[in-house]
């Protein structure tokens, strides 16, 4: 109950809530006041101009794949840690690109040179960094998750209706590999039907495991690194001194900051079950458990129960999460063993740890039950014996023309649609910005997704912007 008080005072103090968003006023760059110029027609033989923000880490990563697609050409390279040694490989390797630390300069100086940017950042700035690129007439790569509150995902997917000449994609690159097709290909055959049930679990150790849950205030502050712009890192969040445990991949620990092994994974495991069983957003969101629950960051386990309601022909879902090193969900008879697949990017605290499950998802159907990986891992009927029945009756499955990095970059030059754009993607994202809210609040949510609102739950519903933001950051908030 005191957590619940406490939670109550935070938030009445800021009362200047985001659903206000409509109230902010338009303040734009000199940038974005060229939106007007339109969006580029990029030709068939033509690279797409892009730019990265985030260079370090999984923005690194992204840099990488987006190069081996032959289809990109760099003109700028964005971090708020330019010279920090995450981003030194990608800088001599690129040596030639021009460098920014700050997002808006960046879109300021050189709007008019860029076709699209791609979005590596931690998941607090996801946020205004699309919101000025689309009002720019910029397609935008994001990585995921889409945004780390419920509204500014709403926000973001007005945006992107509105510059609907704009191409969006979410970062979860399985939704363009095998798991995707497959998955599309068995529901509209038939296959995969009636499904009541979903288990997904990512049951590795995280950063935050083995914290002290009774910490009862952030760490304290320490020196700025000189390569690092404190300020713009912090971006739309409220001021934080510097901590070496809030940056480079650490941010994730925190509710100020990420959004924990759900918003990490969810939409690797989750992505292709929510699409295609057309989950949309649920009516009920529950902490089962949550053990080391506190207030600053992510507990050490967590349950979440999210209840899916009835869709045209199709049963309610009950889908329920799993993380924490031994947090594992039922397993069905014939379930077999739990095979690693070697594609799957490892998370960016190193490698998989050895486990009993690795991760995946069990999903059941009326007739039949299916399990799988993560990413672009496909799926196989379990038991082996139901699975030889139904070999001969599996449709083909069609390979993937591309990769998540190519078809986007195809999109932007109009030869391919994206797979994740933000009207697939959005709802998915903000399913985690409940499931989020569930276990920063430790408590049960009754959801109703047509009016979008938390009903029994005040301050719940009160956090569904999150905190307005700092100073000089309001104008994202306007679509």
């Amino acid at each position: 109950m005191k957590k619940m008080q406490d939670s109550r005072r935070d938030f009445l103090k800021h009362s200047a809530l985001l659903t206000a968003a409509s109230a902010f006023p338009a303040v734009f760059t000199h940038a974005s006041a060229q939106a007007a110029k339109g969006t580029r027609k990029i030709g068939a033989g033509e690279k797409v101009n892009l730019a990265c923000i985030g260079i370090g880490n999984q923005g690194g990563s992204d840099v990488y794949s987006f190069s081996k697609t032959g289809l990109a050409n760099f003109v700028a390279f964005c971090d708020v840690d330019m010279g920090g040694p995450q981003t030194l490989k990608v800088l001599k390797d690129f040596p030639d690109v021009p460098r920014f630390q700050d997002f808006r300069i960046m879109l300021d100086k050189m709007g008019n040179e860029i076709d699209a940017v791609a979005i590596g950042v931690p998941d607090h700035s996801h946020f205004p960094i699309t919101m000025m690129a689309l009002a720019m007439g910029k397609h935008v790569y994001v990585e995921k998750p889409m945004a780390r509150t419920f509204q500014e995902v709403e926000l973001m997917m007005k945006a992107a209706k509105k510059h609907s000449k704009c191409v969006t994609q979410m970062g979860n690159q399985g939704h363009s590999e095998g798991n995707y097709f497959q998955f599309k290909a068995w529901k509209e055959a038939g296959i995969i039907k009636d499904v009541t049930r979903i288990t997904a679990h990512m049951n590795s150790a995280r950063r935050w495991h083995g914290w002290n849950s009774a910490i009862t205030s952030f760490p304290a502050a320490e020196p700025i690194p000189s390569t690092l712009d404190w300020d713009t890192w912090l971006g739309v969040t409220q001021q934080h001194d510097y901590q070496k445990d809030f940056v480079n991949g650490q941010w994730r620990c925190w509710y100020d900051f990420g959004m924990g092994a759900l918003g990490d994974w969810g939409a690797h495991l989750i992505d292709t079950a929510h699409e295609f069983l057309e989950l949309g957003l649920p009516t009920e969101v529950t902490l089962q458990k949550g053990e080391g629950h506190n207030s600053f960051f992510y507990p050490q386990t967590s349950t979440i129960l999210f209840r899916f309601p009835e869709r045209k022909n199709m049963p309610a879902v009950d889908l329920t999460w799993y993380d924490g090193v031994n947090n594992y969900p039922p397993l069905p008879d014939g379930f077999g063993n739990s095979a690693l697949d070697p594609n799957i990017p490892p998370p960016s605290s190193g490698k998989i740890a050895p486990s009993r499950l690795n991760p995946g998802k069990i999903i059941y159907g009326k007739d039949l039950t299916f399990k799988g990986g993560s990413h672009g891992s496909t799926l196989s009927i379990i038991p082996e014996d139901k699975a030889k029945d139904m070999a001969s009756k599996l449709p083909e499955v069609p390979a993937s023309p591309s990769n998540h990095y190519a078809n986007f970059l195809k999109a932007c030059k109009g030869e391919e649609a994206t797979r994740s754009p933000f009207h697939i993607a959005g709802p998915l994202s903000q399913v985690f910005c409940l499931g989020v809210l569930a276990q920063k609040l430790n408590t049960q949510l009754l959801f109703d997704p047509k009016t979008k609102t938390i009903t029994n739950n005040k301050i719940a519903n009160e956090m569904l912007p999150g905190l307005p933001p700092r100073k000089g950051w309001e104008q994202y908030y306007k679509v």
